[in-house]
């Protein structure tokens, strides 16, 4: 799945010479926490988000580092800081290194560069272009209409050895349980998880990747955590 595929391409925006007030106006009525800030031409210049308006000097928020920190780090900081807290138009407030995506940027792209960089929306760029903005609810909206497109299991594949063929394929490729260890077995749909795990985690590992087979009706889980240090058995735990 590519940005273009799921993107929003009517994008509200402000232009980089609005003030402070008329941003706060538009987040408030638009209900968005954050928006691009694009010039005359449509080229995206920056970002502007509610925590842009966290410590402003209007509300008693500016915040002023201990006066040796100020010391060492010298003017700018101080500088800048006020910059933030006393600025009057977007530009002096907006943040300007903004991670963007192209329209051919893939999903798991996507979602990388949202983690590593701790947004919640990234604009799509075409060249210095704005044409389009991913957000959280973009990807929750993708997520939505995968789980609605997943077609049916055909009777063939609701077969238990069908069922239980796919599950075992499932549990090789993706390594965090060992078939040697475990005894599986399906009857009418039912799956039956029997055998040894070592880690607790290994358990919800397992009665998912059976719960996502086509054709399971329920999971039955019978399996036993040996504590690899001690090889103590415990049981299920609540």
């Amino acid at each position: 799945m590519l940005a273009s595929e799921i993107m929003t391409r009517e994008v509200k925006t402000i232009g980089p010479e609005a003030t402070i007030d008329e941003a706060i106006a538009m987040l408030l009525s638009t209900r968005v926490s954050g928006m691009p800030v694009v010039d005359a031409g449509g080229r995206l210049v920056g970002v502007v988000s509610e925590g842009d308006f966290l410590h402003r000097a209007e509300i008693g928020a500016a915040r002023r580092k201990p006066r040796w920190i100020e010391f060492l780090l010298g003017p700018g900081d101080i500088a800048e800081s006020y910059v933030l807290s006393h600025g009057r138009k977007v530009c002096e407030v907006m943040t300007r290194d903004v991670a963007t995506v192209e329209e051919s940027a893939p999903l798991t792209e996507i979602v990388e560069i949202m983690e590593k960089r701790r947004v919640k929306r990234l604009p799509v760029v075409s060249g210095e272009h704005l044409v389009g903005i991913i957000t959280r609810a973009d990807l929750l909206r993708a997520l939505s209409a995968a789980f609605a497109a997943k077609p049916a299991p055909t009777p063939a594949e609701c077969t238990d050895k069908a069922i239980l063929d796919r599950l075992m394929a499932e549990l090789k490729a993706q390594g965090f349980a060992s078939p040697r260890t475990l005894d599986v077995a399906v009857d009418h749909g039912v799956v039956t998880l029997k055998g040894e795990i070592f880690d607790e985690r290994q358990r919800q590992a397992l009665v998912v990747a059976a719960e996502n087979i086509g054709g399971v009706t329920k999971v039955v889980d019978q399996l036993v955590w040996i504590e690899p240090f001690s090889g103590m058995t415990i049981g299920k735990i609540e």
